[in-house]
C-alpha cells in the first residue's frame, strides 16, 4: 500500500474527529517501520489532539490491517514550516513566504523562495525578488512554509 492509498483510508477517520490530515509519511523497512501523520486544526493541535487521533487511527489500522510487518504510529502537528501538498494548502497560505523545491529545473533553477502570490489546482505563482514564477504543482518535489519571526 502506498502512502497516498493509506492517506485515503485514514482521512475520513481523521476528519470525523474534526482534524485535517495535512500529510502522511510511510516508511516501512525491516523491523523499524513508521507511519507518521501530520494533523491540523484551526485552533492548533495539542498533545491530547494527537492522542485522540492516534487511538482512532490505531483502531482502524488494527481492523483493516493494510500494512505488512510491524511499525510505529506517530501523530504530530505540521509545525511552523509545514509541508504544503494539496491545492487547498497553497490557497490557504497565499501571501505567505514559501520555499519550493522542483523535481526539474524551471527557468534554469529548481529552488524558489518567495511570496506565494496565487494558486489553482494546477499551478502556484511564487514572487521571487519581484519576479513571478509559475510552478506546476505536478512537478513540485517539496513545498514548505517559511516561518516568520514576530
Amino acid at each position: 500500500m502506498t502512502a497516498e492509498e493509506l492517506g485515503r483510508l485514514l482521512e475520513p477517520t481523521v476528519e470525523r474527529l474534526g482534524y485535517e490530515l495535512m500529510d502522511l509519511e510511510l516508511k516501512l523497512h525491516g523491523r523499524g517501520g513508521v507511519v507518521r501523520l501530520f494533523i491540523d486544526h484551526p485552533d492548533g493541535v495539542s498533545l491530547e489532539d494527537c492522542e485522540k487521533v492516534s487511538h482512532a487511527v490505531s483502531a482502524l489500522l488494527d481492523v483493516e490491517d493494510p500494512l505488512p510487518g510491524q511499525y510505529n504510529l506517530e501523530v504530530s502537528s505540521p509545525g511552523l514550516d509545514r509541508k504544503l501538498t494539496k491545492p487547498e494548502h497553497f490557497q490557504r497560505f497565499t501571501g505567505e513566504t514559501v520555499k519550493v523545491q522542483m523535481r526539474f529545473p524551471i527557468a534554469g533553477r529548481r529552488r524558489f523562495r518567495g511570496k506565494l502570490v496565487s494558486s489553482d489546482d494546477e499551478n502556484i505563482v511564487v514572487d521571487v525578488d519581484g519576479k513571478p514564477h509559475t510552478l506546476p504543482m505536478a512537478t513540485i518535489d517539496t513545498a514548505r512554509l517559511v516561518p516568520t519571526s514576530t
